[in-house]
């Protein structure tokens, strides 16, 4: 009978583990961990990141819109078209500029903006080196599309064009919103 007893009492005692030692509560409490680490490199990658797209003061800019639509529709007065190159070594900026009207100046800017990062924008002032040709110093650009503003040094107009870097040798500028410029 002795041996029957050991046999009933080795049935009776739960074989269950603890709590911790078992993988279902960890594999359903990890959901949330993993949803509350994302939440704080979320944040961290909010705080930390600059959004250089957004304006500050988007009234002052709304306004400055009339004053690019007077600049743009004095280079149309004066016929201007423009053409902007890079030198074979990529330290020199080359700009080729026409205009019906006598007059250019002695030395103008050009800005060359990347559409996403900001801090790759250059403004160089380039200087008459003949008849319409200019020439400035430039740091090398970053492969990819760039916008390209060209004015004078009073800014009382401005030609405008993209320049897609290394693909294209030169960019072309026209006034602001011409048909070709839209291409």
């Amino acid at each position: 009978m002795s041996g029957t007893a050991a046999v009933e009492t080795k049935r009776a005692k739960p074989t269950s583990k603890p709590w911790y030692r078992e993988p279902w509560p960890w594999i359903l409490m990890a959901g949330p961990v993993i949803v509350v680490i994302a939440g704080f490199v979320t944040l961290w990658l909010a705080a930390s990141t600059f959004d250089g797209l957004v304006v500050d003061d988007y009234y002052k800019e709304g306004l400055a819109i009339n004053r690019s639509l007077e600049r743009d529709r004095l280079a149309g007065q004066m016929g201007l078209e423009g053409e902007v190159a890079m030198a074979e070594d990529a330290s020199r900026l080359r700009v080729r500029l026409r205009a019906e009207a006598p007059g250019l100046p002695a030395a103008v800017r050009i800005l060359l903006a990347h559409p996403a990062r900001p801090d790759l924008d250059q403004a160089v002032i380039l200087r008459r080196k003949g008849e319409g040709a200019y020439e400035g110093a430039l740091t090398p650009l970053a492969p990819g599309r760039w916008l390209v503003m060209l004015e004078d040094e009073d800014k009382s107009w401005r030609l405008v064009g993209n320049w897609k870097l290394p693909q294209e040798k030169a960019a072309r500028l026209r006034v602001a919103g011409s048909a070709e410029q839209r291409r």
